[in-house]
């Protein structure tokens, strides 16, 4: 952003000149500016001039955070980080992440068999709804386990070629 208002110093003078600069910046992205202006000042650029002067403009636009309609205009690569939902959801999967450390640490203390944390509630599903589930339940860890024993003795197949019902494979998900 400050590379977009290098043409107008605190004094209004340099380059194509200090207003006129900021002029063309505003008139670029006018819907942005307004909006971010109006939301975080209460001011419009109708109120330059006046009772809003270029200095503050300037300073208000070199100095808009990352949130802003106007950068997120600029540079929409970052808009999903400047998210509180973005947050949210990687401290969702944080607390994910310490629950399962926290449970298996307590069942390799105890002996017992580590029991599954429930996840944060989050306010969306994860998964659409147009996916529809193909298959049998998941393969408990010891067929697994035996299944990738057997692979890997016979020398003449891959693991990753299943080529029979007999794989590890017992579920699919289809998204229409």
């Amino acid at each position: 952003m400050e590379e977009r208002l290098r043409g107008c110093n605190a004094a209004g003078r340099r380059g194509a000149g200090g207003i006129i600069s900021l002029a063309k910046i505003i008139t670029d992205h006018r819907e942005a500016i307004e909006y971010d202006l109006l939301t975080r000042t209460g001011y419009q650029l109708s109120d330059i001039g006046s009772s809003l002067g270029w200095p503050a403009v300037r300073a208000f636009i070199n100095h808009e955070p990352v949130d802003s309609a106007f950068v997120r205009e600029l540079h929409p690569e970052f808009s999903t980080w400047a998210t509180t939902a973005k947050t949210n959801a990687i401290l969702a999967d944080i607390f994910d992440i310490l629950a399962n450390i926290n449970s298996n640490l307590v069942a390799l203390g105890s002996g017992k068999p580590a029991k599954k944390p429930k996840p944060y509630p989050r306010p969306v599903k994860k998964e659409p709804e147009n996916v529809k589930h193909f298959g049998r339940d998941p393969l408990p860890p010891d067929e697994l386990r035996r299944w990738f024993e057997e692979k890997r003795k016979n020398a003449g197949s891959s693991i990753s070629d299943t080529g029979s019902d007999s794989g590890p494979v017992r579920s699919a998900a289809v998204i229409n």
